[in-house]
């Protein structure tokens, strides 16, 4: 069965063929929406991260026949009362980057404690305009004050995962894959595509005269 992706973050594409290759059994073919990159993106007026994806997948769920899911993730930081959060990728203005993000992060936690973070990823799966489920992912770290590690993306440079003794960007993407918040969403969504695909068909209904 073809499922589309709603993104064109090359990053996040990978994370998610990545995430297809290893969850949904050959079950699913996972392709980015077609035409995307032409389809004027959708006004993020969320104020959490389930609102954003669900805008996201009703939005570009009207382009196609087939499932579409979207995404939406953030950096949760303790020490600033939660942010960047819903406005992690634009953290430093409207013109960010993931170079820019990670200095103003870093300027923000400057002798700050406790450096305690969480990465949280919604995925949300819809059809047609209707949302059908929504997927939760979170991942456990603390930040560096100094970035460390080339893979990856965002906020990942900063990002230490202790039980891995490393930051994410520095895990290649199948590591990665096993922990990070949007690996566990992703791992969740297609668990519930599968258990779906399996489910037996309902018989025909049948009226008496």
């Amino acid at each position: 069965m073809l499922i589309y992706c709603a993104t064109t973050n090359k990053g996040k594409l990978a994370e998610f063929r990545l995430a297809a290759d290893r969850y949904a059994a050959g079950c699913f073919h996972l392709e980015p929406l077609p035409g995307l990159s032409a389809i004027a993106a959708p006004e993020e007026t969320g104020v959490t991260l389930e609102e954003n994806a669900t805008l996201k997948a009703r939005y570009y769920s009207r382009h196609a026949t087939e499932l579409v899911f979207a995404d939406d993730s953030g950096l949760v930081v303790d020490a600033l009362d939660g942010a960047p959060g819903v406005y992690s990728s634009h953290f430093s203005g409207p013109q960010a980057t993931d170079a820019s993000n990670n200095a103003l992060l870093l300027e923000r936690m400057r002798g700050v404690t406790p450096r305690t973070a969480r990465f949280v990823c919604i995925v949300a799966l819809a059809r047609a305009g209707g949302i059908l489920r929504t997927f939760h992912g979170v991942v456990e770290g603390t930040l560096l004050d100094s970035p460390r590690g080339s893979h990856g993306f965002g906020y990942d440079p900063l990002f230490y995962y202790p039980d891995y003794g490393c930051t994410l960007a520095e895990c290649d993407g199948e590591r990665k894959l096993e922990v990070s918040h949007r690996g566990r969403a992703l791992q969740a969504m297609f668990t519930y595509l599968r258990a779906e695909a399996s489910r037996p068909a309902a018989p025909p209904s049948s009226s008496r005269r």
